[in-house]
């Protein structure tokens, strides 16, 4: 209700400059509440495998959120990676929370990589700050503006910085070539947790991402133009990959996390939309923001259904739900018209964000990539 009642009331800056209130990071921050007041909801009864730890459990996803909510809002370096690794540190917990032989490699993979991540994030800060000698994004943005394109380019520092920003962040929305950890830790998770890293941590990374490049790099124009060609070229990798792949998957976990490769590539069409073409800031950004809530509510749904289909058969294998539509028809209906969004077949959610997000990129000169993303959703 608080972040409902500041809504439109302008942007303003908290904490020393460290936060920023605006309808962006309110945005944000409402789909993460609710994202988990849904993920709570689907673990009333999964719960019960935890014995006596379900309000570690509880803890841990409301300190997660908490972090979620925080790198939406926040616009300093330092700041972005202690909100980062406090959702990180949760989630690493929470993958394990099952304690079984599947559930204990989820969470050491995912902690392993993650740290990797993590540090080839830092680093790349560390670049940012050492060639402009600030760690507000603000700051960062007006060093980078006032310098002559010869000085910016006499120096690769500013260009591998960026680089290796676009590495640790593509690790927490699951891009390719960082998308390593997704089956496994989608698989041997929690469901509900699976769920919650699918949508939350995704559309965490997203807003990140959106904040620290266009607020800090979205000028001069010229350096635009390099990360968002970075994020067209994930994009078209990672849709293609996350598709193929996907098919011939038997574990539904595992599918649905394939899917989720694939449909961070999607989301990178609007990165790459507003990185390679500065004046389609609404356009690419608006896309963008309809594509995450549709996808996050879908998807979520999508698992909650599973959850349920799964506590009947004990079982995650795609081959046991032959049959559902007879033994539990409103759970198959259900599932089946999230994953009709998830495909974007019309005229579900997921038909019109994708047709909101193309529009966008073939307007700013983005074609080639749009023609490669309507191909795979043929074939997802």
């Amino acid at each position: 209700g608080f972040t409902i009642a500041m809504w439109g009331g302008g942007s303003q800056a908290i904490f020393n400059n460290m936060l920023a209130v605006d309808n962006f990071a309110l945005f944000f921050k409402l789909l993460f509440l609710a994202i988990a007041a849904l993920v709570i909801l689907a673990s009333v009864d999964y719960v019960s495998k935890f014995a006596r730890f379900q309000g570690e459990y509880y803890a841990l996803v409301l300190l997660s959120t908490l972090g979620m909510m925080l790198m939406a809002a926040t616009a300093e370096l330092i700041a972005i990676y202690v909100a980062l690794e406090l959702t990180s540190i949760s989630l690493y917990i929470l993958a394990g929370f099952l304690k079984d032989p599947k559930s204990t490699e989820a969470s050491l993979k995912y902690l392993l990589l993650g740290a990797v991540a993590s540090a080839v994030l830092l680093y790349g800060m560390a670049l940012v700050f050492g060639f402009t000698g600030e760690t507000h994004l603000g700051e960062i943005a007006r060093t980078i503006q006032a310098m002559p394109p010869q000085a910016l380019l006499a120096s690769p520092a500013l260009i591998l910085g960026i680089v290796l920003l676009v590495a640790g962040f593509g690790f927490k929305i699951a891009a390719v070539p960082f998308h390593m950890w997704v089956p496994d830790v989608y698989e041997g998770a929690p469901t509900p947790i699976t769920a919650y890293l699918s949508v939350g941590s995704k559309a965490a990374g997203f807003a990140i991402i959106l904040r620290v490049f266009y607020s800090a790099f979205g000028l001069p124009e010229w350096l635009s133009l390099d990360w968002g060609l970075i994020f067209a070229v994930l994009s078209a990798i990672g849709m293609t990959l996350g598709n193929v792949v996907a098919i011939s998957q038997t574990n539904i976990k595992r599918m649905l996390g394939y899917s989720s490769i694939a449909q961070a590539g999607y989301l990178m069409v609007g990165l790459a939309t507003v990185g390679l073409s500065p004046a389609a800031d609404i356009l690419g950004r608006s896309g963008l923001l309809f594509f995450l809530a549709s996808y996050a509510l879908t998807n979520l749904g999508a698992f909650i259904a599973i959850i349920a289909i799964s506590g009947k058969l004990n079982s995650d294998l795609i081959a046991h739900y032959s049959g559902m539509g007879k033994r539990a028809p409103l759970l198959a209906l259900a599932l089946t018209l999230c994953l009709i969004s998830l495909i974007g077949l019309p005229p579900a959610a997921g038909f019109m964000a994708k047709f909101y997000i193309f529009s966008g990129a073939v307007h700013h000169g983005l074609l080639w990539l749009v023609i490669i993303a309507v191909i795979n959703s043929v074939i997802s």
